[in-house]
């Protein structure tokens, strides 16, 4: 006999975390996480991935919503945050050596409408864990188990659509998107998910149709503000990634590849004292890398420029 109760569905887009430790360093860093009312979330998996080093690992939140990851190396780092009943985050921080980092906050909302039982929860957490260890069709059986006992949960598709994503295999991992649509036309995630699988097999103009079927303004995750603009960027049409670069950085201003191509994309479209500013806010948050060491060099032309045509 099933339990009564019910929990709302998250659907984890989750990422593998490779088991290597050459993320470890001398940094540390910390932050909350809050629900849209400013209630501390308990139990939240903060996964942290270092892109140089390409591994990374799982915090939890505690009661009073914190998290905390010490002994870390410096340098950029993507941050997912997770908890079922809530739809997921994906950030990006840059993370200094030596001096203090700045507190991380983030808000979660929690997924409208669909629910499901606890006895549907089991196969889900199942699922979750399988795709976090790279076991994807293992993963796919228990997505599926749970699509044949319970039919309405249309959603689960977008799980198992992202183990065909995370296998390549982007004709699959679509024709499961599409089911979601099918049931919910207006779904931004999987119309995003849509669009994904077309950049991926290098189908640019197709990806691009389906990112301009999103509303602008639902678009809140710089990552996804940033690829779609990038997308814009590889067919040259930069006015259209203009808008979503700059709104990438409004969303969250620590950005670090979101500012360096904001700066490249006014560069690019001759607003030059636009990409003044942009780069010159880029030195101030990333001084010392190999990237800083090429903006200084955009700053020193751009200032050049700016003083020839004063004379002028």
């Amino acid at each position: 006999m099933k339990k009564a109760g019910f929990l709302l569905i998250l659907i984890f887009l989750a990422s593998s975390f490779l088991l290597s430790q050459d993320y470890k360093g001398k940094a540390r860093v910390f932050g909350y996480v809050f629900d849209e009312e400013g209630n501390p979330i308990d139990g939240v998996s903060v996964k942290l991935f270092s892109l140089r080093a390409q591994g990374g690992f799982t915090v939890k939140t505690d009661k009073d919503g914190k998290w905390i990851a010490s002994w870390i190396r410096g340098g950029g780092w993507n941050v997912d945050f997770e908890k079922i009943g809530y739809m997921p985050k994906k950030i990006s921080i840059n993370i200094v050596t030596y001096g203090k980092n700045p507190e991380v906050t983030v808000n979660l909302k929690k997924v409208e409408g669909l629910v499901i039982t606890e006895d549907m929860e089991k196969d889900l957490v199942r699922g979750n864990e399988l795709f976090d260890q790279g076991k994807y069709e293992e993963a796919i059986q228990a997505y599926e188990k749970i699509l044949e006992e319970f039919p309405e949960a249309y959603i689960i598709n977008r799980n198992i659509g992202n183990c065909f994503f995370q296998q390549e295999n982007y004709e699959k991992a679509e024709e499961y998107y599409k089911k979601i649509l099918e049931n919910d036309p207006k779904s931004t995630s999987a119309v995003l998910a849509v669009g994904n699988c077309y950049n991926n097999r290098g189908e640019n103009e197709k990806s691009l149709e389906w990112y301009r079927k999103i509303e602008f303004e639902k678009l809140d995750d710089p990552t996804v503000l940033y690829n779609i603009g990038t997308s814009f960027t590889n067919s040259s049409e930069h006015q259209e990634a203009l808008k979503y670069y700059r709104r990438a950085v409004e969303t969250q201003d620590d950005f670090l590849d979101g500012i360096y191509q904001l700066g490249l994309t006014y560069l690019t479209l001759g607003s030059f004292p636009e990409a003044l500013e942009t780069f010159e806010k880029y030195v101030t948050k990333d001084p010392n890398s190999e990237r800083a060491t090429q903006v200084k060099g955009f700053i020193e032309y751009l200032k050049r420029e700016s003083e020839r045509n004063n004379r002028v």
